[in-house]
């Protein structure tokens, strides 16, 4: 071997041609890191194969330097192989950094020898392989065997010529054989040594195993290669042993190992937790058919559906004979291997059934028939490569889905452009997906496009853009038609609703019953040709809006489109004219109509066309009424059913049978129908009948006289002043509907919360009232029954009372203690709160000291007081307070037992017995106040009390504090005997022992001798504190916990204990469940420079943090001092670190909620299998974390963080991407559950050429650094293809486990005390409901963590709460609408696995992803519930700039749906009632938003209309119009309580009150008025407004991060005007103008009453926009800061712009990214925007006639010589 000292060229890294290589962080700040990691963390993708070798080289470094310098050396001279020219990104700078460790280290080492490394190799193989193999823990072994692999590796290289003796071959050949079983796992070791551990051994994961492998009768693949010269029959026979189903099919279909390993573990953990429900573990052998078959059933559902649907027969087959199991796992692992290797063809469930559906013939055919269907050829059982699925299925399906994503051109494309998910997705619902054969045919028209040829510059892995294809059933156009469309009927039903109250108000008498006059019925029958016209609208509106997926309709649908418009044209004139024949003296356009219809005079043929035209409408009422009989219809796919259905809708695969059983559907019809009995009501009386008067007094009065140039001087009947006054009203008429709902929905959610019991404990003095009920109702609903079915019957015994308390007291003690570990309470809070374990003994219940505290003061005092003599008297003023009677009763056994045990001589012991005695005797015979001495009792109190302080003191001389204790015992015995009990001492001087008779003789005294080690037991410490809480403690502890935070958890889950909710399974028999986290590159942990940053008022974020948690950083001073708390090798700035970061929105708050679950777990295994002697000494003192208890929390529960660039971050040279590695890697340390998800991207060489590669990879914990456990190689990129967050969890979930899901966001937090909740809530799912229905998604409510850091996070936490709370509460029951809102809901995870995954992934589209999931879920006949006894902690955002980005994202998202085919197939499909409540609770609620901004508009201009023509002088001054002019504000009020945010603060209230009481609710209203909330909400409606009506026009929707941190910093007004300058101070300025013109030209209105309330909301809303991002900044009116703030935006605006110039420098480069979807919105978009761009000459034109240059002359020229003027200006002033 060539020295490697020495400078080989071998060893040069050679220099390459031009190519720009990216800095890595090996070259520069490799010597600033741990070097145990740095160099086999940061190897070059191209060179991954090297890492481990490193790794090894690093492990072994301190043992042996010699040996891992050869292996360092052996990595570099392999990743010179791999990469001589160093072509690769990193790879230079990589191999110079190893190049100068090499020669660094080879200085120091002056010789190698081959025989060094054998020994060492032999030396650790004997150590650890074989002795290891009968002790050591699978996780070890696998680390041994990559040690030993490697170094067996580096001797063969790097000396080839050393003779290997016998022994080490031997180790080398036993090695390479077990190696296998030996790799790192996740979370079963499946092929682990002979050490197994306790999960292997449950045996429900042994049955499982035994089923898969069952491989019999399968035949074993063909390998297609000759076999090597290595290969022998024991390692053949060792592959066949291992083999099992998922093996076999891997053989059969080329599956990637990697996913084959992961599904394996996938399949046998569902097939064990699913058995082992309800079974007996005693004779557990096998799987239960009905196991599988449920499995089957729940995986294939969609399937079967799919099938049927398509009316193709489905290919699971069992042929007669066959093991019907085994072909039941065949298919159920089939059907997982497609899906964990599927990729981004995962949110296509449809396309993965086609697969599925013909690799399961081509199972059947090489299992049974060995001749292929259809085109006749022999099924041959040979392998295929470990990719070969990947290459040849999944491939060119997700190069589709990537041509398809690039025309979406970064979301500036129309939708219309190109296929999203759904589109492709749907291809698969019609016949013609078999057009694509199998094996699929890529020249088939899916998959070919025409003009596929790349051009020069594209490199060769870059896609072709392509001819565009046809959209499949939808075309999602950014139009407000689509408002209509989706909702038509609520539309129709409103205008329909507004022309018949028009139409009475008009009649003479103006009552609603007028109605039953003649002339007005036949009036209001009118109303049928309108809706007549609307259906015309809707039929075109059809045609028109899916023009571009026409080629892809079926004829039948086509069809239906054709004959809807049709029919809805011959009913648009046939009712018009039916209806002219009808009337008796026919004027205007019915003159016209009737002179057409010649003869038809007959009146009763309307009446019979009206009929024949409601018909439809009828039959819809009466399927209405029978929701079985139409689900049952809808679903089915008889030809015949769907022939006589599809007129009403047309066929599609989802969407089907959605209606609710009738109980649900009576509960939401009769909200809705009081809900618009009252919007009619309201509107008829307060915004319609007022107006019918002065309209028709306008109508009749001529104009002549303008005081402008008017272009309609003789317009009949005045209509511009109609309209003007209308107009308004008719907006306010179609929004305050959603001002009903939320009255409505607000006092039925307060309804029922209190029905739910909310809020029945919600103070402390309600928890203390009720704390004696509290461990009955835990035992009740949280510890599982011995049969765990409802209405169980406890035993009424002491014991099993005493035992039901024991075991609550171990939770509770657990939750107390976490709120300590987490700062909400101090340690004296703690002892306050805590419960004894040991209750077992003791005569009475022993409460937590904060329910005894100050008691025994007061039956000391009241003892002393006492002047009778009748013992019954003082003991029943005792017993009226129970907790006093056992305080006192507690105390004096305590303090018996303490003097028992501490005292060493049995004669002294004796001694306490006596006087306990005594008690006990002269209580029975009455005679207590004449044996002791009450005015002793104070004196005694003293002493003990000091006697106890010298027990809890620690002092480093045990012999000093000896004699102190034996001192004040001796005082105590001396006051008991002598001042309190009357004949005390003679108990003395009877008592004589033989140790008595020795101590006089050595002239001892009594109690003299001590057991003092007893100061050291835990046990007995516990109770002497518990006592001296009892003795010293004389305030009331009314204000324990002091914490708001901490009191809110404690009252919440007391009050939950007596909420309804599912009764506790046994941990082995809950649902499995995982809990998943996507994270990109937000904080992990905050960094010291992040916590002491100071802004320009010197406040950091840890000033700011203790200011805010003054409580919490004091019980953080006291817990950081106390060693038992804190790990001694953590200092204390990470310590502060930690603190911080858990009270901001950070992963590592999420972890450690998550991580909850676990702990858990493990306590509620231990609550169930431990005796009672573990129940009453305590979980603590018990083995907390035993094998067992680890085994089954692993089986149950998952937490994997999709961290989609960890990869990235490991590598990277910034500092904080460095930081958040190291931060998540600590995580994974900490936590050995917690697995890491991320996207790996590789860069490997193809033909010599560099190209990229992309892996899912799933990583955990290990000794030092992380360890992998799967690489699934991916298509392509994923994240290019959709939305970000859906992407990185799509990539991610097929690492989860379990039946359920939990989806949590990165900004939660959880709790210990809601984790124990958890098994019930999974429950739900297996819950008996009515028609058997289970539900698919479980809602859970939120706690906002965020509110107490600004008043504005108060108003955003306020808000959020009432929503997830009050608001999905009724979404859910009974309007039964509520979806998934980015909450911590919990998925039917099989069922959306199945169902395209846990959210949808289209680019733009999709942005509000997780809606959409709740949206796919509901269509698929999903059920979704809420429940409210848990709760999950939720961040929000705390400053102005952040909360504003959220609410655009959010406005933004709603502008997408309104286009999306999932709300117009709800709308359309849901009944009408149903449909209301989906409206006004999605997409209606921002509509409304923007339509009371609009008809402030609309108002104003109206106004200015008529003072600027002086019509409002003309006419509205007229004695006979002015006693009613105040109509017009009667109704405008309306919107005002919309624009000024009310309808978010009456859920706010209600909610409030419910849970805290309404006198706090009325304070937090009032406090938070004062606070300017109506500022804020106001300003927040023109955020939804703006961003929602853009996005609908022209799109430019985006994900806008919003950087959740804390808000300590002044925000310029650059960074305002930016943000908010086209929103709000555009829009602001506009109004202001309009108003001051109306104030400086409108008088009429000015005597008013509620002319000041309607002005004055709008002049609010002009100071709210303008002016609050100032109000709400930090330090905004301070005077320095307005000064360098103008400076700064002057500098801003000054600046030019250009390529390369960012918006954040420039005014020029931000008005071009602000005015970016412009150039990319349709020629509608452009032309609206056009046309509302002319109102501004409105002020140009008015305002010149009221000039006094004018004359009063309205002549046009006028108008005309003022551009003239104008003109000249400008030429002047730019000459």
């Amino acid at each position: 071997m060539a020295d490697p000292r020495g400078s080989r060229n071998s060893m040069q890294p050679t220099k390459s041609g031009s190519r720009r290589m990216t800095r890595s962080l090996t070259i520069v700040d490799a010597q600033n890191e741990d070097s145990s990691s740095v160099d086999s963390e940061l190897v070059p993708s191209s060179l991954a194969a090297i890492a481990p070798v490193l790794r090894v080289a690093n492990e072994v470094e301190k043992e042996n330097p010699r040996v891992a310098f050869l292996c360092r050396f052996h990595a570099f001279e392999t990743a010179h192989q791999m990469d001589v020219t160093s072509s690769g990104r990193g790879v230079r700078q990589f191999k110079t950094y190893m190049l100068h460790r090499l020669q660094k280290e080879g200085e120091q080492i002056k010789h190698f020898d081959g025989e060094e490394i054998q020994m060492y190799y032999r030396d650790f193989c004997e150590k650890n392989i074989k002795q290891g193999e009968y002790t050591k823990m699978p996780e070890e072994m696998a680390k041994f065997y990559q040690i030993a692999t490697v170094l067996y590796d580096v001797m063969k290289t790097l000396f080839p010529s050393l003779k290997v003796d016998d022994e080490t071959q031997r180790y080398a050949k036993e090695i390479e054989r077990k190696k296998e079983q030996y790799e790192h796992y996740n979370i079963l070791p499946l092929y682990a040594g002979m050490v197994k551990p306790a999960i292997m051994k449950l045996p429900e994961i042994e049955a499982a195993i035994r089923a898969l492998r069952n491989v019999d009768n399968l035949p074993m693949p063909r390998v297609q290669s000759a076999p090597t010269i290595h290969d022998n029959i024991d390692m053949h026979e060792e592959r066949i042993i291992k083999s099992d189903i998922l093996d076999w099919l891997s053989s059969v279909f080329g599956f990637q190992k990697g996913n084959v390993a992961n599904q394996r573990e996938h399949l046998i953990l569902l097939l064990a937790n699913i058995d082992v429900r309800n079974k007996d573990l005693k004779n557990y052998h096998q799987l239960d058919t009905g196991t599988v078959e449920h499995l089957m059933d729940r995986i294939f559902k969609n399937y079967r559906s799919w099938c049927n649907y398509l009316h193709c027969k489905s290919n699971l087959n069992y042929p007669p004979r066959s093991d019907r199991q085994q072909l039941q796992l065949l298919y159920i692992g089939l059907y997982l291997l497609i899906w964990g290797e599927a990729s981004n063809i995962r949110f296509m469930p449809e396309c993965i059934c086609y697969i599925f559906h013909n690799m399961a013939t081509e199972i059947h055919g090489i299992l049974y028939s060995n001749v292929h269907r259809v085109s006749g050829d022999i099924y041959r059982t040979e392998t295929h490569g470990e990719e070969s699925f990947l290459r040849n299925v999944i491939s060119p399906i997700y190069q589709v889905l990537r041509k398809e994503a690039k025309r979406n051109k970064g979301g500036k494309a129309s939708h219309s452009a190109w296929r999203n998910y759904d589109d492709l997705n749907e291809y698969f619902w019609s016949e013609k997906c078999f057009r694509l054969k199998w094996p699929m045919d890529t020249k088939a028209d899916f998959f070919v496009h025409l003009d596929e040829t790349k051009s020069a510059h594209e490199r060769p892995n870059q896609v072709a853009a392509g001819n565009r294809k046809p959209k499949t059933n939808f075309v999602e156009v950014r139009t407000f038609w689509h408002l209509y469309r989706s909702f038509d009927r609520m539309w129709i039903f409103f205008i329909l609703a507004f022309q018949a109250m028009v139409i009475i108000g008009w009649s003479p008498s103006g009552s609603p019953t007028a109605i039953f006059e003649e002339d007005v019925f036949r009036n209001v029958l009118s109303i049928f040709i309108t809706s007549a016209f609307l259906n015309l609208l809707q039929a075109t509106l059809d045609i028109i809006l899916s023009m571009n997926a026409w080629r892809s309709l079926k004829i039948t649908q086509i069809l239906r489109y054709l004959l809807k418009f049709a029919v809805a044209a011959v009913w648009a004139v046939v009712l018009p004219i039916g209806y002219s024949s009808s009337v008796q003296n026919p004027t205007g356009l019915v003159r016209f109509f009737s002179n057409w219809a010649g003869g038809w005079r007959d009146q009763s043929f309307y009446n019979y066309a009206v009929a024949i035209y409601l018909l439809p409408n009828i039959l819809a009422a009466l399927l209405f009424l029978l929701p079985p009989l139409r689900r049952t219809m809808e679903r089915s796919n008889l030809r015949i059913i769907v022939l006589v259905m599809w007129w009403a809708q047309p066929k599609l695969f989802i969407g089907r049978g959605m209606h609710e059983d009738m109980v649900s559907l009576l509960k939401y019809t009769l909200f809705w129908i009081l809900l618009l009995v009252s919007k009619l009501a309201f509107s008829y009386y307060v915004e319609i009948l007022p107006l019918v008067g002065p309209t028709k007094v306008i109508m009749r009065r001529k104009i002549h006289v303008y005081e402008w140039h008017e272009f309609f001087p003789n317009l009949p009947h005045n209509v511009g002043v109609v309209i003007a006054i209308w107009a308004p009203i008719v907006l306010v008429y179609f929004m305050d509907a959603q001002i009903w709902y939320a009255i409505y929905s607000t006092i039925l959610g307060g309804i029922h919360g209190a029905f739910s019991h909310l809020g029945e404990i919600r103070t402390l003095g309600m928890l203390r009232s009720r704390f004696e009920a509290v461990p009955a109702a835990f035992s009740d609903r949280l510890v599982p029954s011995s049969k765990e079915e409802p209405g169980r019957i406890d035993v009424e015994a002491d014991s099993s009372e005493r035992k039901d308390i024991a075991k609550f007291s171990q939770m509770w003690n657990e939750f107390i203690d976490s709120m300590r570990i987490e700062d909400l309470i101090s340690h004296r809070e703690r002892n306050l709160l805590l419960v004894p374990y040991s209750s077992s003994k003791g005569s009475v219940v022993q409460w937590p000291p904060f329910l005894l505290a100050s008691k025994i003061p007061v039956a000391l005092d009241m003892a002393k007081d006492f002047k009778g003599t009748d013992d019954a008297e003082l003991f029943s003023r005792i017993k009226i307070d129970d907790y006093m009677q056992s305080a006192v009763i507690e105390c004096y056994e305590t303090l018996k037992y303490i003097l028992v045990e501490l005292l060493s001589d049995p004669g002294e012991k004796l001694i306490i017995d006596q006087i306990g005695d005594k008690v006990s005797t002269s209580i029975q015979a009455q005679s207590f106040l004449t044996d002791f001495r009450m005015s002793g009792m104070p004196l005694l109190n003293d002493k003990l009390e000091k006697f106890l302080n010298l027990l809890l003191d620690d002092f480093e001389n045990t012999v000093v504090q000896e004699a102190q204790i034996i001192n004040v015992l001796q005082d105590i015995m001396e006051i008991i005997t002598q001042d309190v009990m009357t004949h005390g001492h003679g108990i003395l001087e009877n008592s004589h022992s033989p140790h008595m008779d020795n101590r006089s003789d050595k002239k001892e005294q009594k109690f003299e001798r001590i057991n003092i080690n007893l100061v050291y037991n835990e046990s007995w410490r516990e109770k002497v504190v518990r006592l001296h809480l009892l003795l010293t403690v004389k305030e009331s502890a009314i204000n324990v916990p002091m914490n708001l935070e901490a009191r809110r958890r404690i009252t919440f889950f007391t009050n939950s204990l007596f909420m309804r909710m599912p009764y506790a399974p046994k941990v082995r028999n809950m649902l499995s469940f995982s809990v998943l986290t996507p994270y990109f590159k937000e904080d992990v942990l905050y960094s010291d420079e992040e916590l002491n940053r100071e802004n320009e008022d010197g406040i950091s974020i840890l000033f700011y943090l203790q200011n805010i948690y003054p409580d919490e950083w004091t019980n953080f001073e006291e817990r950081i001092e106390d060693p038992k708390l804190v790990s001694v090798s953590k200092d204390k700035k990470e310590l502060i670190r930690e603190w911080v970061s858990y009270r901001g929105q950070t992963l590592y708050r999420t972890v450690r909620g998550m991580m909850y679950y676990r702990q858990a777990l493990e306590l509620q295994c231990f609550l169930e299998d431990a005796g009672d002697r573990a129940i009453f000494s305590g979980y603590r003192a018990e083995k907390k974390g035993t094998d067992h208890l680890q085994a089954l929390a692993d089986m149950k529960f998952t937490y994997v963080v999709s961290c989609q660039i960890y990869g990235v971050q490991k590598k990277s040279s910034q500092d904080r991407d460095r930081s958040c590695y190291n931060n998540i890697l600590n995580l994974m340390l900490r936590y050995h559950s917690l697995r890491v998800a991320y996207i790996d991207e590789r860069e490997e060489k193809v033909n010599g050429k560099p190209e990229k590669f992309y892996y899912s990879v799933l990583v955990k914990g290990g000794e030092k650094l992380d360890e992998e456990v799967y690489r699934i190689k991916l298509p392509g990129p994923p994240t290019e293809i959709g939305e970000g967050k859906p992407e990185n969890q799509n990539h991610a979930i097929i690492f989860t486990r379990g039946e359920a899901l939990q989806t949590i966001d990165m900004n939660q937090d959880n709790y210990l005390e809601e984790a124990f909740k958890m098994r019930n809530v999974l429950e739900e799912f297996v819950k008996r409901r009515r028609k058997q229905r289970k539900p698919t998604i479980l809602g859970l409510r939120e706690h906002i963590f965020t509110g107490s850091v600004s008043s504005l996070a108060w108003f955003m936490s306020n808000q959020e709460t009432s929503f997830v709370t009050i608001g999905q509460r009724i979404l859910a029951n009974p309007l039964r609408v509520r979806f998934h809102y980015g909450h911590p809901d919990i998925f039917d995870r099989i069922f959306h696995l199945t169902r395209g995954g846990i959210s949808k992934a289209s680019k733009t589209i999709n942005l509000s992803e997780d809606i959409f999931s709740g949206f796919n879920s509901t269509l698929r006949q999903g059920y979704i519930t809420h429940h409210e006894y848990i709760q999950v902690g939720k961040g929000r955002d705390v400053g102005m700039n952040q909360i504003s980005l959220f609410e655009a994202k959010v406005a933004n998202g709603n502008g997408e749906q309104t286009l999306s085919r999932d709300v117009y197939r709800l709308g359309r499909r849901f009944d009408f009632y149903r449909m209301l409540s989906f409206y006004f609770t999605t997409v209606g609620f921002y509509f409304s938003s923007m339509v009371t901004v609009l008809t402030v508009y609309v108002f104003l201009y109206g106004r200015l209309y008529m003072v600027l023509s002086g019509l409002e002088r003309s006419i509205l001054d007229e004695p006979n119009i002015h006693s009613s002019k105040a109509a017009l504000e009667e109704a405008l009020a309306t919107q005002s309580v919309f624009q000024l945010g009310l309808l978010l603060v009456l859920p706010m209230v209600m909610e409030i009150g419910l849970e805290r009481g309404f006198r706090t609710a009325l304070g937090h209203f009032i406090i938070m008025q004062l606070q300017l909330a109506s500022v804020f909400f106001t300003f927040q409606l023109g955020t939804k407004a703006h961003y929602f009506g853009r996005t609908i026009l022209h799109g430019g929707s985006k994900y806008r991060a919003t950087g959740r941190g804390f808000v300590v910093f002044h925000a310029k007004y650059a960074d305002n005007y930016r943000l908010y300058s086209r929103s709000h101070f555009v829009k602001g300025l506009e109004l202001l103008i309009l108003l001051i013109v109306y104030e400086v030209y409108g008088e009429s209105y000015r005597s008013s009453k509620l002319y000041f309330f309607v002005t004055f909301s709008m002049w609010f809303l002009v100071a709210s926009w303008l002016f609050a991002p100032f109000v709400f900044n930090p330090s905004g009116f301070e005077w320095q800061k307005t000064v360098d703030d103008w400076t700064d935006w002057k500098r801003w605006m000054g600046n030019r712009g250009g390529i390369g110039i960012q918006p954040e420098k420039s005014w020029e480069s931000w008005w071009d990214g602000e005015q970016e979807h412009l150039k990319h919105t349709n020629i509608r978009g452009r032309v609206l925007e056009i046309v509302l761009a002319f109102r501004f000459f409105l002020y140009q034109y008015g305002i010149v006639y009221h000039l006094d240059i004018s004359h009063h002359v309205t002549s046009f020229l006028v108008y005309g010589l003022s551009w003239v003027v104008m003109a000249t200006v400008l030429v002047v002033l730019k000459s």
